[in-house]
């Protein structure tokens, strides 16, 4: 079961979705579009907006909220989306990454599952201020830069940094923060 915090009052969160071991699946262009795909489809048909993120090689971090502030409606998108794209991710692993990794998801299975690609929860951080919204914004995109992967953040293609910094449109809609 999925942790987190949703709290009434409070509609936008931070939530981090983690590979377990920290293994490095999200690589090559596959497994970054089936991220961005289910991403896509969440907010065309299960009210996610998406007000920033971040694809890094091991892991997903996410400004979200729910278009109409259902903080339980959120939920269940969060929990599809991890389930569909764990699966999504172990049949790639299976099919194009090296016996070692695949062993590592069969390894980590659970009782409803024989492979496990995302580390349990998402650490759902409310973003009551607008401070701390600010701060968790900032961290998202300075993420690859911090892992020396870019020099700028918005040189990161699976971001939404050139669109906060240059207005530029990405992989993945970005709804500006105050906007529903």
């Amino acid at each position: 079961m999925d942790s987190y915090k949703f709290i009434d009052g409070v509609y936008v969160y931070f939530v981090t979705f983690t590979i377990v071991d920290w293994l490095p699946v999200l690589i090559d262009p596959e497994p970054i579009e089936i991220i961005n795909n289910s991403l896509r489809f969440c907010i065309d048909n299960k009210h996610l907006r998406i007000h920033a993120y971040v694809i890094m090689p091991n892991h997903v971090h996410l400004i979200v909220s729910d278009a109409d502030f259902n903080n339980e409606r959120l939920g269940g998108t969060l929990t599809d989306f991890r389930k569909f794209t764990g699966n999504g991710l172990a049949d790639y692993i299976d099919a194009n990454l090296s016996e070692t990794i695949a062993q590592t998801i069969r390894a980590k299975q659970l009782n409803d599952r024989i492979r496990q690609v995302w580390r349990p929860g998402w650490h759902a951080e409310a973003l009551a201020t607008e401070q701390f919204l600010m701060q968790k914004l900032n961290y998202i995109h300075e993420n690859p830069v911090r892992k020396g992967l870019v020099k700028m953040p918005e040189h990161w293609r699976h971001s939404s940094a050139g669109y906060w910094i240059n207005g530029e449109i990405g992989d993945v809609p970005i709804v500006p923060l105050g906007q529903g």
